[in-house]
């Protein structure tokens, strides 16, 4: 094998120079660009679940506020704690991330809510259901990242999935009318 010569050295330079961004990856093409477009749109989904399960926490009401207030505090914490590790991982595997609010609406699939007022129960439902959705879609996250061997990428998921199937078994109890 030949020993890279000046202008080959030049050349790779100035493709780095043309996408600075493109971290180096030994997955390859097709795998950076399927992971990053399905990393992408689980981030949208963990920035909107989050703000909804603030936005419940802020608007919580009702004989048992400290409880669910305090639990939606903690899930949204937890929640929150994810959008870097997955944004991270979009980089390293050679992809861009997320860069604005717009661009989160625009790939998110779970739903906001704004509605005025939302009972204690509705919104125990509604996130347990979200979460589901979460866990749901990021186990088929997981496994195109079996197709394409990231390993790494899978091993997160894995985790965030216990997370977030943690966090419906626990809406679940709470919002159960015994």
């Amino acid at each position: 094998m030949a020993k890279p010569n000046k202008a080959d050295k030049a050349a790779k330079a100035k493709q780095l120079r043309k996408s600075p961004l493109k971290t180096p990856s030994a997955l390859g093409e097709d795998a950076r660009r399927d992971i990053t477009a399905e990393l992408n749109t689980l981030l949208a989904d963990v920035f909107a679940l989050y703000l909804k399960t603030k936005n419940f926490h802020w608007h919580m009401t009702g004989p048992h506020f400290r409880d669910y207030h305090l639990l939606l505090d903690e899930q949204s914490d937890e929640i929150y704690a994810a959008t870097d590790p997955i944004a991270e991982r979009v980089r390293k595997v050679g992809g861009t991330t997320l860069r604005s609010i717009g661009d989160i609406a625009r790939h998110q699939r779970l739903s906001d809510n704004d509605a005025d007022f939302v009972s204690p129960q509705d919104m125990l439902a509604e996130l347990r259901e979200d979460n589901a959705t979460l866990a749901e879609h990021m186990r088929k996250t997981h496994g195109l990242c079996d197709e394409y061997n990231d390993v790494a990428t899978a091993s997160l998921l894995e985790n965030w999935i216990d997370e977030a199937e943690r966090r419906v078994w626990f809406l679940f109890e709470t919002g159960r009318n015994v």
